[in-house]
């Protein structure tokens, strides 16, 4: 669908609600006055309920019972954000560093948790595993799904292969996508759109869209959820120049995405949901890793095409809940490469198909205590055509049959523990235990949990690095061990929340890649030693009054050698939002990255050189105001106010100051 279409559609939309809106205004206006009164009247009290996590059970958990310091990104939280990214948003949790997102829309991210890298760090969609099995890392990229869908996201950190599996070694990333509503038809649609500066631009026009709609239900037994969103990002090249005077042509991100879920409660116990979505990124690239700009040209352009779908069952039953989640994920990217020095074109493409089956059940041996015990399957194959050589996908597969169990027991006295084990059973290679022990104490005496845990973790070689004219099918899982402790404490009547965790990372059997100078070959092997990582993560948050809350996050990260490579040793985030009446909200917060190490490739050597990225730091500001209570709204938003000039990766442009301004209408 073209996207200027989507964007009309959704102007559309917004003009039709409008005027629905404006008349409901004045009465809503109205009883929102009369239920003011009355509630002063009468005086009912404000009730915090107890915030729900699932990550570290797969089952609904009162967060106090959880032995993990889990950061939920609520959708309270994403409407205060909007108009920025899933991967900016995450960049401000503490311990994250999504590498990319101050860079050009179409640049490829990097995800950096507790010192690992993408392949270590595991994203889920609705608690089902999505990944690229064509990649090298066979990480998932972010930059497929947009905010807009999303409903929540949970971020545990810490090995987390006992409950996920191969890839949850630092951290899971689970992202929760927006349901039905209760009425039996509503809808949201909104646009928004800005500028899209370097620090050394200043264009004033509009260069960077975002819009879309959505419509949802819920009648009897039927639920129903449908969206469609459209992205168009343009007047920046991906690649820095070399010269600030230099005009370098801008590289275009598009993308389109359409999502659709659809349940039938069958009883009271037994409930059927589907869904389905098709993503479709279209990207322009620079190919000039050298930091020359030779390649930056608008013949260098990718695709990326993803289809999934499917069906997740529960049944709920006196004592437990079963449920399967099982999907099929299909990605194809294709590169189109201009070398401008031979002035060839080289066409390569990448195909890959995951099929996952999770089914595990919670059963209550007793009130205290209940297990989870399931087992997952997955398979995954790809092919691809490159001019350096092809991969057939008759060759290129592999499975996992894994069992697991996870026990997790509460008390009334404050103690809580989950533990558990799990079998990796690879058709390549031999089996793979892993097992985790997480206790937790609640002292009710005084508002204080402290916590421990000790996790293994394993990442299964991709199938690149398997089959790949590279590939070296002797290859063995990485392994990682992760121990970490520390407290968290609430005070005066929990406006004050202070919590801190400390970690410790052993990696074994690191898979890298060996290049021989004397046969001009390489392959990946697994490389003998053990990576260390280790760190500190601190979070505050304090209620200064009803409606100012301040928060903020400190991380502390040093690595080896080995792995030392764009993740800053010290990062600070702090965020003060002020609620200035019912109706309008007021956010600023403030970014500290510390100096990184980088490498690029030398044009003129041939060499590849070791740089240091310098430190920097970004203000950000954003208003909301709600004209109409719950039905239209507006924001602004002002991105490196001060417009720094930094460098997240060498020769690669980063954002100045930028602004954006947006509508939103439900019904």
């Amino acid at each position: 669908m073209n996207n200027k279409i989507v964007r009309i559609g959704a102007l559309c939309v917004l003009m039709t609600t409008c005027a629905f809106a404006q008349q409901k205004d004045s009465l809503i206006t109205k009883n929102e006055k009369k239920f003011d009164f009355v509630d002063k009247a009468i005086g009912i009290p404000i009730k915090d309920l107890d915030e729900v996590v699932i990550s570290d059970s797969k089952f609904a958990l009162a967060k106090e019972k959880s032995g993990k310091v889990i950061t939920k990104i609520t959708s309270e939280d994403l409407k205060n954000n909007a108009g920025q990214s899933i991967a900016t948003i995450l960049n401000s949790v503490a311990g994250v560093e999504i590498n990319g997102n101050q860079s050009a829309a179409g640049k490829n991210l990097g995800y950096y948790i507790r010192g690992g890298k993408n392949k270590q760090v595991l994203i889920l969609i609705d608690g089902i595993p999505v990944t690229d099995a064509s990649g090298i890392s066979f990480e998932y990229d972010l930059r497929l799904l947009p905010a807009d869908q999303v409903e929540s996201i949970e971020i545990m950190k810490g090995a987390a292969s006992t409950l996920y599996g191969s890839g949850a070694a630092t951290g899971v990333i689970n992202i929760t996508l927006k349901k039905s509503g209760k009425k039996a038809i509503q809808g949201n649609a909104y646009i928004n759109a800005g500028t899209n500066n370097t620090a050394f631009t200043s264009k004033t026009g509009l260069q960077d869209f975002n819009q879309g709609f959505s419509v949802n239900g819920n009648v009897k037994k039927v639920n129903y959820f449908a969206s469609l969103n459209s992205t168009e990002t343009n007047g920046m090249s991906q690649i820095a120049p070399p010269n600030a005077n230099v005009s370098y042509e801008s590289d275009r991100f598009s993308r389109i995405n359409y999502l659709a879920k659809l349940g039938y409660k069958a009883t009271d116990k037994l409930a059927l949901d589907f869904f389905g979505n098709f993503d479709k990124i279209n990207n322009d690239y620079d190919a000039g890793f050298d930091n020359t700009g030779s390649n930056d040209t608008n013949l260098n352009y990718s695709k990326s095409e993803q289809f999934r779908f499917g069906f997740t069952p529960k049944y709920k039953y006196t004592k437990g809940e079963f449920v399967m989640n099982s999907s099929f994920n299909k990605i194809v990217r294709s590169y189109h490469d201009f070398n401008s020095y031979s002035k060839t074109v080289g066409f390569s493409q990448y195909e890959s198909r995951s099929v996952n089956v999770d089914a595990y059940n919670k059963y209550e041996v007793a009130k205290s205590l209940f297990l989870v015990t399931g087992t997952q399957y997955q398979f995954f194959d790809m092919n691809s055509g490159t001019p350096y050589g092809n991969i057939a996908k008759e060759n290129a597969k592999f499975n996992m049959i894994d069992p697991y169990i996870t026990g997790v027991f509460t008390s009334d006295f404050g103690l809580n523990v989950n533990a558990g084990a799990r079998l990796n059973i690879h058709s390549e290679y031999g089996n793979q235990l892993v097992y985790n022990l997480n206790p937790s104490y609640d002292f009710k005496s005084i508002p204080l949990k402290i916590l421990a845990s000790y996790s293994t973790a394993f990442v299964t070689p991709s199938l690149y690095q398997l089959y790949s004219e590279y590939g070296n099918k002797s290859l063995t899982p990485e392994k990682n061990s992760t121990i970490e402790g520390g407290f968290e404490t609430q005070l005066l009547d929990k406006k004050f929340r202070l919590n801190v965790v400390g970690f410790y990372r052993e990696q074994n059997n690191f898979i890298g890649f060996y290049y021989n100078p004397v046969t001009y070959k390489g392959n990946y092997t697994n490389i003998d030693g053990t990576n260390k990582a280790k760190g500190i993560e601190m979070e505050i948050a304090f209620a200064l009054s009803e409606k100012i809350k301040w928060n903020s996050n400190y991380t502390y990260t040093q690595v080896d050698e080995a792995l030392n490579r764009l993740i800053p040793k010290h990062k600070v985030n702090s965020s003060l939002d002020f609620q200035i009446n019912k109706r309008a909200f007021f956010n600023v917060n403030y970014q500290y990255v510390d100096s990184r190490k980088d490498a690029f490739f030398d044009g003129n050597s041939y060499k590849t050189q070791n740089v240091v990225l310098g430190s920097y730091q970004l203000v950000n500001a954003s208003i909301r105001y709600e004209l109409v209570k719950n039905r239209l709204s507006i924001f602004g938003a002002a991105t490196n106010i001060l417009n720094a000039n930094f460098v997240e990766n060498v020769g690669y442009s980063t954002l100045g100051r930028n602004f954006k301004l947006g509508l939103n209408i439900n019904l």
